[in-house]
């Protein structure tokens, strides 16, 4: 039965390539270089997949809790924020301690600057939304400078590409939100959770290519 689940996984993950749009579909597909496809292979790819749904599943829940003032939204927080040392802690094995923290940071610096941005929102400062999307955008940038240096696999520019959507389908949630646009809002969420995982993948393919011999099997 294990082996059938294993099998299966496996298969359905294989499948996911042909989901993955055209822009970004050349990197992905070289990634691998013809590897065969391995039970490492298909762990390392759905761990970080759950990872980066969490997320933005994570991401949601506080929009909803800090827009509307709710009694968990430091504890949802709290969640959030270890989701982005989870992520951090997923490329220690490859790249060490140093760059697997400094990618947390970093991704802590987007979840802290999304919430100045959701408060200005809330308070109707478009001011302060402006100076704190400014901001986030620098973050995105630096995120994917950072990791482009790390792996020559990830291209610099379609990292930028695939993170300045996800701030833009994030931004969604918000604005529909404010707006009580409840099937905006949803549609929003969906499409953000579909478009992670492109980034999810981009990233442990290019691992995967970096580092071949770690996944033999």
């Amino acid at each position: 039965m294990k082996k059938l689940l294993s099998i299966f996984l496996t298969c359905m993950l294989l499948v996911s390539f042909s989901l993955v749009p055209y822009e970004v579909k050349a990197t992905i597909d070289s990634s691998s270089d013809k590897l065969p496809f391995t039970q490492s292979m298909a762990n390392f790819k759905m761990e970080e997949q759950r990872l980066w749904i969490e997320h933005v599943l994570w991401t949601r829940n506080f929009i909803i809790s800090d827009l509307a003032s709710l009694e968990d939204k430091d504890t949802v927080l709290d969640r959030l924020l270890k989701n982005q040392d989870d992520i951090g802690n997923s490329i220690k094995p490859y790249y060490g301690d140093i760059a697997g923290n400094k990618l947390s940071k970093l991704l802590r610096e987007h979840i802290s600057i999304a919430g100045q941005i959701v408060d200005a929102a809330k308070e109707g400062n478009k001011s302060d939304v402006d100076k704190y999307n400014t901001l986030w955008y620098e973050n995105a940038d630096k995120i994917a400078d950072f990791l482009s240096a790390a792996n020559p696999n990830w291209s610099n520019k379609e990292l930028k590409d695939i993170l300045h959507m996800h701030l833009k389908l994030t931004t969604d949630e918000v604005v529909a939100r404010i707006n009580k646009d409840w099937n905006a809002d949803v549609q929003s969420f969906d499409k953000g959770e579909k478009h992670i995982l492109i980034l999810s993948d981009a990233i442990t393919n290019g691992i995967i290519k970096q580092f071949p011999n770690k996944f033999s099997k």
